[in-house]
């Protein structure tokens, strides 16, 4: 069940995730030419949710870009990071930017629900304030961020330090969820997951996650597109949550008065109510019009 998303904090380790440092005096002019949000403006301990694209605008990737001291670090899906680093390294000419894969030397711990910043403070833990925010504490990382898309919070940390600061927040009143329940709370938070509702066929736009862009920020890869979009004023599609009455099967199509007007991203049945909750594709003008959904 999800409840602690909701009412108290849960607990739950995302391994595998893709870890990029870039280090070089070049490293904000370079990610802030290759992705969708300001960069360049970026001060230590701060940080921002962006999109990498193609020349067509299309997403290749999302991206949690971190800023250290010395570094960039560059938190992404496990299955983006091979590309990432191959993209990133396509793109250094003569620029001073060196970049380190450091995946396999940390996890992450999500702490994710309205007790979470309470939580660290009980165990002596610092809690940013600012979304994708960071600070150093005892060895580890801790970022304002979500998974699910509750209110939350990630430490990256050793693999060995994991189990021991497990423990710990669970002492502390933190809640082990299962994946099957992170999944659950990820759709009722309508948190899209890149590879599975955002893939490279979507337009920035297309998501919702406005936070992604910044549209004063100058020259970047695909900006051509996304600002014609802007001026434009829509997209034909957007990412919605979709409230029906079965679980509907992958890639359903969704159909209004008889027609297809989008398809189905993800769905899980919440087990609250029995009802199926998904995020999908639906034409923008449907959405306008407030019209009835089915499969």
């Amino acid at each position: 069940m999800p409840q602690p998303f909701f009412e108290n904090a849960a607990l739950f380790e995302l391994p595998g995730r893709g870890r990029i440092r870039a280090f070089g005096e070049d490293r904000k002019r370079l990610l802030h030419a290759m992705t969708t949000n300001h960069v360049q403006r970026l001060e230590p301990g701060q940080g921002c949710y962006a999109f990498f694209l193609n020349a067509q605008g299309r997403i290749l990737s999302d991206v949690t870009v971190i800023a250290r001291e010395d570094h960039l670090l560059l938190d992404v899906e496990p299955g983006s990071r091979a590309f990432v680093m191959e993209h990133l390294d396509h793109y250094i000419i003569a620029d001073d930017v060196t970049l380190e894969d450091a995946s396999d030397a940390a996890t992450t711990l999500a702490l994710e629900g309205p007790a979470a910043a309470e939580i660290l403070e009980s165990i002596g833990a610092p809690a940013p304030v600012n979304d994708y925010d960071s600070v150093e504490w005892a060895g580890r990382l801790i970022v304002k961020t979500s998974y699910s898309g509750a209110t939350g919070f990630h430490i990256y940390l050793s693999p060995l330090d994991a189990p021991v600061l497990r423990e710990t927040l669970a002492d502390a009143k933190a809640v082990e969820v299962s994946p099957e329940d992170v999944e659950i709370a990820r759709l009722l938070h309508a948190r899209p997951l890149f590879g599975v509702d955002i893939t490279s066929a979507n337009l920035p736009q297309e998501t919702q996650l406005s936070h992604a862009l910044h549209f004063t920020k100058g020259c970047y890869l695909g900006q051509e597109i996304v600002e014609r979009i802007r001026s434009r004023g829509h997209v034909n599609k957007v990412l919605t949550r979709v409230q029906l009455p079965s679980l509907p099967a992958p890639h359903a199509k969704l159909l209004a008065d008889g027609k297809e007007v989008g398809e189905v991203t993800s769905a899980v049945v919440d087990p609250r109510n029995s009802v199926a909750v998904a995020l999908g594709y639906v034409r923008a003008e449907v959405l306008k019009a407030g019209t009835a959904l089915s499969v």
